[in-house]
């Protein structure tokens, strides 16, 4: 029998407004949605986005900076292998009180 656990991970950033700024982006939203598939090169990220490849290492660089993208290597099936970037994180919560806003993050551990 065989059973699968994962384990949550969730923590509050200590710069909310940095990560909001980064979402607030369409392009670095399609670049997180695609890589939360598995994942993704620049090059299958700019095909995926319609932008320009300057434009996608920005968002990329962006959502590196805030957390939310993790640099891989991907490796193929003829042994070569290229740098892939892939989600950090499975959900956001914004919380709003008379102490600020707060944003906690949620990656799930397989």
């Amino acid at each position: 029998m065989s059973t699968n656990v994962s384990n949550t991970r969730s923590e509050t950033t200590d710069d909310p407004a940095a990560q909001l700024d980064v979402l607030g982006d369409e392009c670095a939203r399609t670049i997180l949605v695609a890589t939360s598939e598995g994942p993704k090169t620049a090059k299958e990220l700019t095909e995926r986005t319609d932008s320009s490849s300057a434009t996608v290492y920005r968002r990329i660089n962006n959502l590196l900076e805030s957390d939310l993208l993790a640099e891989c290597v991907r490796f193929d099936e003829d042994g070569s292998h290229t740098t892939a970037y892939e989600a950090t994180v499975d959900s956001l919560r914004v919380r709003i009180g008379a102490d600020g806003i707060q944003v906690s993050v949620s990656s799930t551990d397989a």
